[in-house]
């Protein structure tokens, strides 16, 4: 279902494809591919280190050369620079499976760097993080169409523009139809009602309390700069997250939905089992 729903909501970017291709991308693999993959990508100027803890810099450095030094420098690889033009209309996918019927509804957001990025992160914890979030209290508990309910920022990978992601599992009286139209209500809240002092707060200090935990130890924070220096190209910008963090408005979050959730820029994705009555997307339709 995922590798359709990006294939229909991606046409240009790489985001398109599955980190490791498609099936038969993997039968045809050689050794020769394997190979000057690994030539290509596995290069020292491709490499990103984060030490942290007690350590002597100096022996660090010393200790590096010499089990890094040892490598010759190689030409950068391929940077990649297709961009993913905006979406225009609105986009369907159906896929046919035994399973229980899923819902999933994307939009596309630009990427890490962007300054409403923490504001993206707030919307997709104010909708999806825990119990007390607006889908699981609506879609799963009042009007009961799910059994669970969910979304997350960033997919399928922050560096590019990418996408916020909603979906849920229907529940078994329930379909994907009921499903769409309990968040098209809920996004369209989202829109219309600013969110409230309590509510805000209690998002921010999520955020803050999320990224702080992953500070907790060594290895944590050493993903998380390693992450920052990549993605963002300064691992200072890990620490301005928190600054980012503190500065989101009710209005930011009400500005930026009403921008992002727009009819032309959703793709839908439908996980139907084969013999499903649930309404499908018009073949003419989908891309």
């Amino acid at each position: 279902m995922l590798e359709a729903f990006l294939g229909a909501a991606f046409t240009q970017h790489p985001y398109q494809r599955p980190v490791i291709g498609y099936e038969e991308d993997i039968r045809n693999l050689t050794r020769e591919d394997v190979q000057s993959f690994f030539e290509t990508y596995y290069t020292p100027g491709n490499l990103t280190v984060a030490i942290v803890g007690d350590v002597n810099p100096v022996e660090v450095k010393r200790l590096a050369q010499i089990y890094f030094g040892r490598y010759p420098a190689q030409p950068a690889p391929p940077e990649v620079t297709a961009l993913e033009p905006p979406q225009t209309q609105a986009r369907s996918v159906m896929v046919e499976f035994p399973s229980q019927p899923w819902y999933l509804e994307g939009y596309h957001r630009p990427a890490l760097t962007h300054p409403d990025h923490a504001v993206y992160e707030a919307i997709a914890t104010l909708m999806s993080d825990g119990r007390t979030s607006r889908l699981y209290r609506s879609l799963v508990e009042e009007k009961q169409v799910a059994l669970a309910a969910q979304g997350f920022s960033g997919f399928p990978g922050e560096k590019f523009a990418n996408m916020m992601l909603f979906y849920a599992l229907t529940a078994p009286e329930s379909n994907v139809d009921a499903v769409a139209a309990a968040l098209a209500a809920e996004i369209q809240r989202l829109k219309e009602e600013p969110v409230s002092p309590q509510e805000l707060l209690r998002v921010k200090q999520q955020l803050r309390a999320t990224l702080l935990r992953q500070l907790d130890s060594n290895g944590g924070m050493a993903r998380l700069l390693v992450k920052y220096e990549v993605l963002t190209g300064d691992w200072r910008n890990l620490f301005a997250e928190l600054e980012a963090i503190a500065a989101v408005s009710a209005a930011d979050i009400q500005r930026v939905a009403r921008s992002t959730f727009t009819a032309e820029n959703r793709t839908v994705g439908r996980l139907l089992p084969p013999s499903s009555t649930e309404k499908t997307p018009n073949p003419a339709a989908a891309n």
